[in-house]
Formats: structure tokens, sequence, C-alpha cells
């Protein structure tokens, strides 16, 4: 006989934890709680049987891998937390009791947690980190756009501004930017970093005016760049996982590029609004000189041991040995660069000795030429008019080699000045003003330089070439701006009857329509037989008797042939049961493949099925709104002209 299993110590009530059940186990706040498991990545769970897992209760509640939690309860930030809370008992009964000393000493060792390790565990590999930091500069540029407030200090949003400022800095050394798009939400931009795709959306800057006697409060501020049914708790929870991700990522990628980490900062610069500018980028070979590294030699057993002899002995420990010791190092793909790169040699097969298969290496792989040239703006100089926004064409421009200047009210350390001649392309976001106190050499200069609006730096990034400047030129009607992130197949483009096929159809289909109404009148008793005898072949397709003789006496008194007409007679009736053969043959197909499915397939296909109808449709409501345009158009050039 087997072993009988009790009831809720066994399947789903043993392997899952509700989580009430869950911080009673942890013996900490729900707030702690939440804390671990977003700086763990433990989420809930949805168990098959809710009833089961909750014991055969029915009540509403969330649910966690009992394994997870048991991996919790041994975290070293819970510990922590746990310190901090009799810390701040302590602190409360220290300074309820006046005793400023003990409170003063208590202060000074308050616990500090460390996430250190926790990247380490979530991220394995450098790569792995690099896949993952989509969000985590989503949520850095954000904050480094918000206000501060009592909850959100100002030292936080000045270290995501440093974090924010790095990354551009990198990205535009090392000419990662692949694509861009200017929304609704901001400006969406595509990088690519060690062969992994980055995406991230950096918001507008907006400036609040302040008017009168009437002031902003900081949360009224603070509201108005996040919603109110936001929790801000667990953003700032979030953000303290992704400095810590992002401080490791960029001194890996700086030091693999050659430079140091932390790029120095010029206080001046900063202060005067400098940005970006504001940072410097050196090489660390140039700045370190001479090695700095003091050689310490010590007598052991009458050997003489330096530590240099220390470090190589460190680094030939193998590598599971010391990866318990390691505190965070992050390993990348190229963590055994000292070998040498492995080549494959090519050899004839001995079946086909004249076929020669040539296998990728890495080497091979970087050595091929990129999709879009990184140096796309290099040959130009542009300036910036004052109401462009300087953050996102500054780093566009200087992305792709381009030089780019601004006035002194955009910020200082602007390397152009605007009356530079070699100065090409002016950005420029204002509509068009003839002006008629315009000097000669005001003239010329604006004659050289070719003013074009703000989209044309990214269309023309999206495009991978420069584009024609003239539909972009200022104050005309830009054309769309699509997004290049993959939209699905079958989308709805707006560029089509702009260019390519659709014009030509569209071309085509006013030719005919003149032709037609030029030449109705001409031929109409030519085609009146014609039209009839389609008449008739449409109406017999139908395969009623009566329709039949009309048809037939319609043709006899027009002077059809009968031949002819029984000729389209029967090639009515085969196209159309040919028709109806294909569409039940289809249909028969397609409910054979849905009784082939399971339930959860059928759930699947029906999901699917309803997407690609609702597109459809909107697709359709967009052409018929586009092509309602252009008639209206049409009629209005027509009764001008």
């Amino acid at each position: 006989m087997g072993r009988l299993r009790e009831k809720g110590k066994a399947g789903a009530a043993k392997a899952y934890v509700t989580r009430s059940a869950a911080i009673k186990k942890l013996q900490c706040s729900l707030a702690d709680f939440r804390r671990l498991c977003i700086l763990k990545g433990i989420f809930p769970r949805e168990p098959r049987s809710r009833k089961r897992a909750n014991k055969g209760s029915s009540a509403p509640t969330s649910f966690y891998y009992a394994k997870d939690i048991a991996y919790l309860a041994h975290e070293p930030v819970l510990k922590k937390l746990r310190e901090h809370k009799a810390f701040a008992k302590k602190l409360s009964r220290a300074l309820g009791r006046g005793e400023w000393s003990s409170a003063k000493s208590l202060e000074d060792n308050k616990p500090v947690y460390r996430l250190d390790h926790i990247v380490k565990e979530r991220y394995p590999t450098f790569v792995d980190a690099v896949r993952d930091i989509d969000d985590a500069l989503c949520m850095i540029f954000l904050f480094a756009s918000l206000p501060s407030n009592s909850r959100v200090p100002p030292e936080l949003i000045e270290n995501c501004s440093r974090l924010a400022a790095e990354w551009q800095l990198y990205v535009m050394h090392s000419r990662s930017l692949r694509k861009s798009f200017l929304s609704i939400k901001g400006v969406y931009y595509q990088a690519e970093v060690m062969d992994q795709t980055v995406t991230w959306l950096v918001p507008y800057q907006f400036t609040q005016s302040v008017s009168g006697s009437f002031k902003l409060d900081t949360k009224v501020l603070i509201s108005l760049q996040i919603p109110a049914d936001v929790d801000v708790r667990v953003m700032l929870t979030f953000l303290e996982l992704y400095q810590t991700l992002l401080g490791f990522v960029f001194f890996k990628l700086y030091t693999d590029t050659g430079l140091i980490y932390p790029p120095p900062l010029d206080i001046t610069k900063d202060e005067g609004g400098a940005g970006v500018g504001a940072f410097s980028l050196q090489d660390a070979s140039q700045s370190a000189g001479p090695s700095t590294t003091k050689t310490k030699v010590v007598e052991v057993d009458g050997r003489k041991i330096s530590t240099k002899d220390v470090r190589q002995t460190i680094k030939s420990i193998n590598a599971p040995l010391g990866a318990a010791d390691a505190d965070v190092e992050m390993l990348g793909p190229d963590a055994n660069a000292e070998e040498a790169d492995e080549e494959f040699v090519v050899r004839a097969s001995k079946s086909d000795p004249q076929a020669s298969a040539s296998l990728p290496t890495l080497k091979s792989l970087t050595d091929l030429p990129q999709s879009l040239s990184t140096t796309l703006f290099a040959p130009y100089t542009f300036f910036l008019s004052r109401e462009s926004s300087r953050p996102i064409f500054e780093f566009l421009v200087r992305s792709f080699g381009g030089r780019i200047g601004w006035p002194a009210s955009l910020g200082s350390g602007s390397p152009v000045e605007e009356s530079d001649d070699s100065i090409t392309h002016v950005i420029i976001d204002r509509p068009l003003v003839e002006r008629t106190n315009e000097t000669t050499e005001e003239r010329e200069q604006r004659v050289r330089r070719k003013f074009v609006q703000p989209q044309w730096i990214v269309d023309c990034i999206n495009a991978g070439k420069i584009l024609l400047e003239e539909p972009y030129a200022q104050g005309k009607t830009l054309p769309p701006h699509l997004s290049p992130f993959g939209e699905h197949q079958g989308a709805y483009d707006p560029a089509v009857g702009l260019t390519g096929e659709g014009a030509a159809v569209e071309d085509e289909e006013e030719d005919e329509d003149e032709e037609i109404e030029g030449d109705m009148e001409e031929e109409e008793g030519a085609d009146k037989a014609a039209l009839k005898a389609a008449a008739e072949a449409a109406a017999v397709a139908s395969e009623d008797p009566a329709a039949l003789r009309a048809a037939e006496l319609a043709a006899e008194a027009a002077g059809v042939d009968f031949g002819a007409f029984e000729k389209e007679v029967s090639k009515s009736r085969k196209a159309s049961k040919k028709k109806a053969v294909e569409g039940s043959v289809e249909d028969a197909e397609k409910d054979m493949n849905k009784m082939m499915m399971s339930n959860k397939q059928k759930k699947l296909y029906e999901k699917m099925k309803y997407s690609q109808t609702k597109r459809d449709n909107e697709r359709a409501v967009l052409e018929a709104k586009k092509q309602a345009i252009q008639k209206q158009k049409k009629r209005e050039a027509k009764t001008k002209g």
C-alpha cells in the first residue's frame, strides 16, 4: 500500500505559499517583503488550482513559490533590514531620553546594506546585464528629469543625471546609436552594445511657468510627471537596484574601451548648463603615465615575495575556486581575451574538392561592414536655434560624427559660434518670416546654409542616409514621421501614397477615370452590347431561370450572337462553381484543423484571428480616410484652377 498523503501537506498546497504566510515566515513587514521581492526578482505565481493551493479556501490572495520564500530567508539584505529596525528603536529611545551622545554614535554606525551580491546573482555574465538595462535606463532618465522633494532627495536626482550623462557619453564615443523616434511620450533611442539591442525612452524636458503669487509645490510638480496611482516607493526600490547595476555596467564598458570611469566633471561648465559637455572622456593609458602602483616586497621563509608575484598567483587559481570569495566580478564574453583567437582553416572537401565552405568566426563577423553608417553627419556642422531641444539633437548629431553648436541661451560650452562659416545646416522649428532689414552678409550666409526642421535629423538616422532637405525646409508641412521599430507585416504605411507603387497605382486610376469620363459619350453605342453581355453573365451566375430568360432576350435585342452568349454563360457558371468549391474546401480544412486543436490552442487561435481582423479593420479605416482627404484636395485644386 502506498504512502497516504495528508491534506494540505502535499501537491499545490506545499509548493505554493500565500503572501501573508510568507511575511509571517520571514518575520518582516509588508514594505520590506515587497522590497526584497523587487531586489531578488521574485514575483507572484498563478497556480493551476487556487483552491488547492490555498488549502480549500477560495479567498482572493497572492501566491509565491515556497522555494522562493525559503530562498529569501537566507538573504543578507533581510538581516540588514532587521538590524535597521532594531537601530530605529534604539535611536528613538535615545532621542526620547535626551541621550545625544549615544544617538550620535548610533547614527554614525547605522546599518547599511549593499546590492553587489544581488547584481552578481541575477546577472552572472556581462551580456546578461547589458541585455537587461532597458528598464534601468528608462528609470534613470525619468528621475533625472524630475524635481526634488522630501521623498525624492536632490542627491538621488543628481546621481541619476550623472548616470544618464555617462551613458550618453559612451554611446556617442562608441557610435552605438542606431535608431530614434520622436513620439508623444518622449524620444525613443535604440543602440547596439555588445551585440545586444538596447532601447530606452527619454521624456521631454518641459519648463513650468510660475507667474504672480501662484506657486507650485514640489508635490504638484512631481505629479505632473508621475500619475497619482503610481507608488513612488516601488519605483524608488527599482531605482536602487538599477543604480547599482548601471554602475557596474558602465565601469565595464568604460574600462573595456580604455577610458577612465567615472569621467571627470568640470564644475564650472556644469553650473553654466553645459550638460553632457561638462564631462570629459580621458584615456586611461595616457592619464596613468608611469605605473603608480608600488611594489611591496615581503620576506617569507627566506624568500622575497612581491605583490606582483601574489597577483600572478591569484590569476593562476582556477575560476571555480576563486568565485566564492569574489565580490562582484561580472564576466564578459571576452573573459579570456589574453588567449589567441582560434581561426578556422578552410580545407577542401574529400567528396567535392572544388567546394570549400568558409566558417564564420568572431573576427570575420566583426570585420563585416555595418548596415548603418556611424559617420552620417561627419561632413556637416549644425547650429541649433533657441527653440530646439539641445540635449536631444546634441546627442543625435554627435553620435553620428557631426559637429553642433547652440546659442548661449541654451547653455555654455558651445564649440561652434553662430557666425562660423563652417555651419552647413541650421535646425530651426519656427515658421518662415521674411526679414526686411537683412544685410548683404546675412543674406549670403542664409543662402549658403540649409534651414531644416528637427525631424530631418531623425529621419536621416532611421533611413541610414542623408535625405533631401527640401521636404523638411523651414515652414513646410513635414512628411509623416514613421516608427522604425519593427512594425508588424501588413501595417498601414502612410508613405505608400507618396512614393513607390501607391503613387503609380493612383496615377493609373486617375488616368482611367479621365479616359472613361472623356470617351463615355463616343463609345456608348459600341460598348453597349459588351456591357449587356457582362450583365447577362452576372445574372446567369445566380442560376435563376427567369434571369436567364431575360438575359437571352436582352442579348438578342442587342444583336449578340447566341453562341457567344452561351460561352459567356458557361464561363460565368464555371467561375462561380470554382469559387464555391475553393471556399468550401478552405473552410473544411480550417474546421478540421480546429478540431485537432486543444482548448488552449483554440483560444489562442481565436485571439490571433481577432487581433488580425482588428488590425485589418484599422488599416481599412485609415486608407479610407486617406482616400477621402486626397479626393477633397483634388476637388479644391480643380475649383481653384
